[in-house]
């Protein structure tokens, strides 16, 4: 599934929709610890994380993740998107729990 294919289900919401989200998700991982991210996501997995400090942007660029979700409506940081468009990396919000975006990306056969 591409990043684009989440992207129409009205539940989400990409923040920086100019960087690149034809991007495949390969995995899911949801994870708030960004240690133990770096030590056990995998490369191009969607990441769901309540974190929304610069910091996801550089987990998610090393790991070459495909996006970030974050769930429950929390509010992004300015720098954070500045990063990620940088980066390219797409930032996704929603108003769904992390159960619930698990669910439809498990759903989606990811």
């Amino acid at each position: 599934m591409k990043v684009s294919a989440l992207l129409e289900n009205k539940e989400f919401k990409c923040l920086n929709p100019q960087v690149g989200i034809e991007g495949v998700i390969k995995s899911g991982y949801v994870g708030d610890l960004l240690s133990w991210v770096m030590a056990n996501a995998g490369h191009g997995c969607a990441w769901v994380t309540i974190q929304t400090h610069v910091n996801i942007i550089a987990v998610a660029s090393l790991l070459e993740m495909s996006c970030v979700i974050i769930p429950e409506g929390a509010e992004v940081e300015e720098s954070t998107l500045e990063r990620a468009i940088i980066e390219d990396i797409p930032i996704i919000i929603t108003g769904l729990n992390a159960f619930e975006v698990c669910k439809i990306l498990g759903n989606a056969g990811i």
